[in-house]
């Protein structure tokens, strides 16, 4: 794409803002959104509402000039286009002191995590210029923090393969001279029951499998297994993908780990968790009269009741009591009682969750 189609659109690109359809219709509506898709425009407003597409390939919509020529722009001077909604919240910052806020809005697949970086992306380009490489290394952190929380609350669904399986809500955080300083991120409603099962076609967290890609570190969690071989991420049957690469991606997560500022500790701790989670699936249990159940154990190095008391730094008779007992209160009284095997999977699975 040429820089004139920065400045311009064609007539044959359809119409840049819904609001000036002839005809506002459903089906003009539609008509118009695939015209501009084909013609490679997957901006589109509705007002000052941003419609994007998802085109599911690169395109080089946000280059340097692009942002160059978005920068100081009203909403309307320019084709419709992101930059121009980040310029619009950014703009009312400066001019009115007061706070803007920019909501992502759609379903699963439709690009609303890529389209937060690039937010971040155009905010820490346009602002100061001589404290640029502090600007930029705040920016880096609060889009290296993305890849973090991409680890272990994203997955691959039957509808993207990079699909945020919970809610996200990000402050950004300037000083008087409207350079960003920091920011603070929050995350709710996570699936945790994609922890423990997965519908056909699709994977776990991407955290479990970027750890087991990674083989220099598999017989410090005892990960002797292929992914396959490992319950709870092996359910949807597409361990493997040919469009991710979980070793890289497990490079790029220990990259964001040591800028936001995690210390080795912290780092071990976590993929510590992560194993032990993954040998809690693999953990199978034995009826022994009916009501009762005990944990079958492993004679070899895969024991998973073993490598999980080590990574969880527990007695292995302290897990297996949690596990296969509980503790009941009743008129004054406590006492425990045993698991049967349904109530003893339960538990294991609350426990991973």
């Amino acid at each position: 794409m040429t820089m004139s189609a920065i400045e311009f659109e064609e007539p044959d690109q359809g119409v840049g803002d819904f609001v000036l359809l002839p005809e506002i219709t459903m089906d003009a509506f539609v008509e118009n959104l695939k015209l501009r898709f084909e013609k490679r425009r997957i901006y589109t407003y509705i007002g000052e509402v941003v419609v994007s597409v998802n085109p599911y390939r690169e395109l080089s919509l946000y280059r340097p000039e692009y942002i160059t020529s978005y920068k100081g722009c009203e909403f309307f001077e320019r084709p419709p286009h992101i930059f121009a909604l980040a310029e619009a919240a950014y703009r009312t910052l400066k001019q009115q002191s007061s706070n803007s806020c920019i909501v992502i809005s759609g379903e699963s697949g439709s690009g609303k995590t890529e389209a937060s970086k690039i937010i971040l992306r155009y905010i820490a380009a346009v602002t100061n210029v001589e404290k640029q490489a502090e600007i930029q290394r705040i920016s880096n952190i609060l889009i290296q923090t993305n890849v973090i929380l991409e680890t272990f609350g994203n997955s691959r669904t039957n509808r993207n393969d990079n699909s945020s399986r919970f809610g996200k809500y990000m402050d950004l955080n300037f000083d008087c001279k409207f350079d960003p300083i920091g920011g603070k991120i929050q995350h709710y409603l996570l699936e945790k029951s994609r922890v423990v099962k997965q519908q056909l076609g699709e994977r776990n967290f991407h955290s479990f499998y970027q750890l087991l890609s990674n083989k220099k570190s598999l017989q410090d969690y005892g990960l002797y297994l292929k992914p396959e071989n490992y319950y709870y991420i092996n359910q949807g049957q597409c361990c493997q993908v040919d469009r991710i690469d979980d070793r890289q991606y497990y490079q790029q997560v220990i990259e964001a780990f040591n800028i936001v500022g995690f210390t080795q500790d912290e780092i071990s701790i976590i993929w510590k968790i992560i194993a032990a989670i993954l040998h809690l699936g693999n953990l199978t249990f034995a009826d022994v009269d009916g009501e009762h159940c005990s944990i079958v154990r492993v004679n070899d190095q895969t024991d998973p009741l073993q490598w999980i008391s080590k990574l969880l730094e527990c007695e292995p008779s302290d897990i297996s009591s949690a596990l296969t007992s509980r503790v009941v209160a009743a008129r004054n009284e406590v006492f425990q009682t045993r698991q049967t095997i349904l109530r003893a999977y339960y538990g294991r699975d609350a426990l991973s969750k």
